[in-house]
């Protein structure tokens, strides 16, 4: 089904909603770009929020997937209301980000950046301290400023609504009808805007995943902040002298771990249901004073027990805290008939062909709403793609039911969670099918130009664990040294 819009919505101004700007721009082709973000700065996730206090309002709502709810909206436009808990609370809207005081890249920028958008040189102290002068990671605020960046030299931030959020994206008579709410002091302003298209790109690490372990929300109503997701970490610091297991084998659990160790308790669990993510292996786990344990089976509300799945257990009484870093799940709040399919659905994005394009409606579009691996620059052909669809000039997509029956496929394969949004391994083919979709820019505009998939990026892609592997084992070395120190003296 053939589109040709005129006026589009960019919802997001993180990563995925400045690369979808900037590919739209450089079509020459839209008469409206709007883009909204409900932060006062772009950046996205990357937005840093410690004056805001993190908590999950309801680990009930969270664990049964009804959190995170579109809220009322007023029955005329314009409309102004007074602030509500239910309105404005960050914690109920899930609108504070997983930034933590030392978070840093873990992709290295030939993977991260864009292909006409190079990371900038900028280390931070911590960064050289740990990895030296040729380290490939950034911290958050050098990451946000570039995304910012991007919106500020191809003027595209004249194009920013900005503390603005999408509160309701509904199609009307052909036309998406956006719901606004500007937060103004002491009040809400409400208004609505018409478009033709939508690009959504407010990412999926709003919403914490945890697992469904027996007694947990019992666990958490007995022990109020015992229970901690890794969304809600900022310091290591606060955890000073605290028991603590870290839940989970990706890297949030990596980092959050690590950042423990100089504060906590010792040991600090970690507690792994199979195995660890394979880019790591068990090497980020190996320390004199990390304890793995397998998953948690049972959380007892009464004695404040933790029950393993080998058997063991850790009594009330030796647990401070339990930190999940088990990821996040999708939600879309302001977009009512995708929000029931994901409420339907096991922590993915249903009736979305490629993770790009909307099967039934092809004047909805995705852009960063996938992981696995070469983020950012995997948004960036997903945003060609999209910004040519919507001009009309993309090659066409397969029939609905070719859509339909790749989705199928891909759920009978990897269900639901990480596995099905991951394009890992397929790198290669992800690209290359998206980049067939794009095309190559219409003659004579400005539109962007997809090279072709490099095998060097796969190269890149591989060895870009290496410096935080090393930095691990030193760690690993450096502790067994000072162990052996104490030991001597004894």
């Amino acid at each position: 089904m053939a589109i040709k819009a005129r006026r589009v919505a960019v919802i997001g101004a993180g990563p995925a909603g400045a690369i979808a700007t900037d590919a739209l721009v450089k079509e020459q082709v839209f008469d409206t770009i709007r883009v909204f973000d409900r932060r006062a700065v772009a950046g996205g996730t990357w937005v840093y929020t410690p004056h805001l206090p993190p908590k999950v309002p309801s680990l009930r709502a969270v664990v049964q997937g009804t959190a995170d709810l579109p809220i009322p909206i007023p029955s005329h436009f314009p409309a102004e209301t007074l602030k509500s808990e239910a309105v404005n609370s960050h914690q109920v809207r899930f609108s504070d980000t997983a930034q933590h005081e030392n978070l840093h890249s873990n992709i290295i920028p030939s993977v991260m950046s864009y292909t006409q958008e190079p990371f900038p040189t900028t280390l931070s102290p911590q960064t050289l301290a740990k990895y030296g002068p040729d380290a490939p990671y950034h911290h958050r605020e050098v990451i946000r400023e570039w995304v910012e960046g991007i919106f500020v030299r191809g003027g595209h931030d004249k194009l920013l609504s900005l503390s603005t959020t999408v509160e309701r994206a509904e199609k009307k008579d052909g036309e998406w009808v956006l719901t606004l709410r500007k937060e103004h002091p002491g009040k809400d302003y409400w208004w609505q805007e018409k478009f033709d298209a939508l690009v959504v790109a407010t990412g999926h690490y709003n919403v914490p995943w945890l697992p469904e372990i027996p007694g947990l929300v019992e666990y958490d109503a007995a022990f109020p902040g015992r229970i901690v997701h890794s969304k809600h970490f900022r310091s290591g610091e606060k955890f000073r002298g605290k028991r603590v297991i870290v839940v989970g084998g990706s890297i949030s659990s990596h980092e959050v771990l690590h950042e423990l160790l100089p504060f906590a308790s010792h040991p600090v669990y970690a507690s792994i249901r199979n195995e660890p993510i394979a880019a790591f292996g068990w090497t980020p786990f190996l320390h004199p004073h990390i304890a793995i344990k397998k998953q948690i089976t049972r959380l007892d509300a009464t004695t404040g027990t933790v029950h393993f799945a080998d058997g063991s257990v850790l009594p009330g009484g030796g647990v401070d805290h339990i930190i999940f870093g088990t990821g996040y799940t999708f939600s879309l709040p302001y977009l009512p008939h995708v929000q029931a399919r994901i409420q339907k659905a096991y922590r993915r994005l249903p009736g979305v062909y490629q993770h790009t394009f909307d099967i039934l409606d092809p004047s909805l579009t995705y852009v960063g709403m996938l992981g696995g691996g070469f983020t950012f620059r995997v948004y960036e052909w997903q945003a060609v793609a999209v910004a040519r669809h919507l001009a009309g000039r993309a090659r066409a997509l397969p029939s609905i039911a070719a859509q339909q029956a790749w989705e199928a496929k891909r759920v009978a394969e990897k269900k639901g969670g990480k596995d099905y949004y991951s394009i890992a391994p397929d790198y290669r083919a992800f690209f290359e099918t998206l980049a067939g979709i794009a095309g190559e820019p219409a003659p004579g505009t400005t539109g962007r130009v997809l090279p072709r998939f490099e095998e060097e990026w796969l190269t890149a892609w591989a060895g870009m664990v290496r410096p935080k592997v090393e930095w691990f084992e030193r760690e690993r070395r450096r502790a067994e040294g000072e162990e052996g120190r104490v030991r001597a003296k004894l």
